[in-house]
């Protein structure tokens, strides 16, 4: 049986006024355009969704429910989304896409770097969006 390729993933934001700006200019330098940026708001689920569309992978943000509005966002919370890690071609493009999220003011965690506990070829950025949720940028292939 064949391996399921992912299709899209949402996460959730505390706050979507915050948040859409910042993806609006971090998914460009990940390789979505704009121009198939779409939103909804569905009433019935408390839901104003944002996604940006790409032929290899939808992404989309979220806004909480009412009744999660005051809650913090924690990657070791149960249910909740780790990191999410974005594949380069090669170390290059790593050095280059973490200059680029690093002028749009995201909050950087490491720097680009070898991380042996990884893989002796594990060559990764980390950096958190508004909320805390954590991002990487990883080429992990002998060069």
């Amino acid at each position: 049986m064949a391996l399921v390729p992912l299709d899209h993933i949402q996460i959730t934001v505390r706050d979507m006024t915050a948040a859409e700006p910042f993806y609006d200019r971090l998914m460009p330098i990940l390789g979505y355009d704009l121009a198939n940026k779409i939103s909804a708001v569905i009433e019935e689920h408390d839901l104003y969704v944002v996604e940006y569309l790409h032929p290899d992978l939808d992404f989309g943000i979220c806004s909480p429910r009412q009744a999660f509005r005051d809650d913090t966002v924690h990657r070791r919370k149960p249910g909740s989304l780790h990191h999410l890690a974005f594949r380069a071609r090669d170390r290059d493009e790593v050095d280059r896409l973490y200059r680029e999220v690093r002028a749009i003011g995201a909050n950087i965690v490491h720097a680009p770097r070898i991380f042996p506990e990884h893989g002796p070829n594990y060559y990764a950025c980390f950096f958190k969006d508004p909320d805390g949720i954590k991002f990487e940028i990883v080429h992990n292939v002998a060069d």
